[in-house]
């Protein structure tokens, strides 16, 4: 996608959270000579040495002063301040002032978070128009968001280290009041808003693959029953929901198929079946692209004991 940066695989401390949150402590102050380079390659729209990840993400600074890079921002937080980096975004961040520093990274999978009940609002963060750095300007500006943001990233860094029961629910919420908190405080309305009556419209769709995920769906199906054109529907389904219904079913699939790996001990070859895709190696590559490892890593690393996944929190 960029071959000029680093394409990051994200590893989960949990595969279900679809999230990894870490602390990054640092001393010194890079080369004066990178720290030049650094923001001389930002202005001449030059992106060596960055990254980017399916994931968004999250930097609250704790100490110090680090300055945080995408292609429309330079931004320079200080202790209290975030950063917000959209999904596949290139961004780079480096200390730029002596002394210690000390941030957390939050990264998550915000497709994991969609699901019936919260549709309306969760395509608001799709990304299908701009990325989410354009919110950038709330944390900016908004002292009571960004305390509160800050507040609860620090609470879901404390979940995921201590892991006690019931740390899956505090987490979730934590993440859909972080969410909550940019809907409602966007006052330039920089995310992809669209008319909600679409998504009523829909409804019967959204509910139709809901209720046929075993069998064979397509969209000439799907847009006979909502009474519109083939090409209408894959247009409106688009704008209402954020991604194509071709993208959307397979996505309904693979999270159903998640719970099935997660709450039985019923075979991969059946949870295939019962998900709609029979064949099994196609399987194996669509449920690898939404959480970067099998089903059967999947369903083994939440079944670890806490603190002995493969993903564990940084020390």
């Amino acid at each position: 996608m960029y071959p000029e940066m680093r394409h990051e695989q994200v590893v989960y401390q949990n595969p279900f959270l679809a999230i990894r949150i870490w602390r990054i402590d640092t001393e010194k102050l890079p080369p004066e000579e990178l720290l030049r380079r650094t923001e001389q390659n930002w202005k001449q729209q030059r992106y060596y040495e960055w990254h980017y990840h399916e994931e968004v993400e999250f930097l609250l600074v704790l100490e110090g002063e680090i300055t945080a890079y995408c292609r429309e921002q330079q931004i320079v937080l200080g202790p209290g301040d975030i950063a917000l980096f959209g999904s596949s975004e290139p961004h780079t961040t480096m200390q730029t002032k002596k002394g210690p520093a000390q941030q957390l990274v939050f990264q998550i999978d915000l497709r994991k978070y969609w699901d019936p009940s919260t549709l309306s609002s969760m395509q608001h963060f799709s990304e299908v128009i701009r990325p989410l750095s354009s919110l950038n300007y709330v944390y900016r500006d908004n002292r009571e968001v960004r305390e509160q943001t800050a507040a609860l990233i620090r609470d879901i860094y404390r979940e995921m280290n201590e892991t006690t029961l019931g740390y899956e629910l505090a987490v979730s919420s934590r993440i859909k009041n972080m969410l909550l908190l940019l809907l409602r405080n966007d006052v330039r309305q920089q995310l992809n808003y669209t008319d909600n009556r679409l998504i009523g419209r829909l409804q019967p769709a959204v509910d139709y693959v809901e209720q046929h995920l075993d069998e064979k769906l397509s969209v000439s199906e799907v847009s006979t029953l909502l009474n519109m054109s083939y090409t209408h529907f894959i247009k409106t389904f688009k704008k209402a929901v954020g991604m194509s219904f071709t993208d959307f079913v397979v996505f309904k699939r693979i999270k159903k198929a998640e719970q099935q790996l997660l709450t039985s001990d019923v075979s991969i070859v059946e949870v295939a079946e019962s998900v709609g895709i029979s064949n099994l190696g196609h399987f194996y590559d669509r449920f690898r692209r939404f959480n970067g490892c099998s089903p059967k890593q999947f369903r083994d690393r939440l079944r670890q004991p806490p603190g002995e996944s493969d993903g564990g929190v940084p020390s």
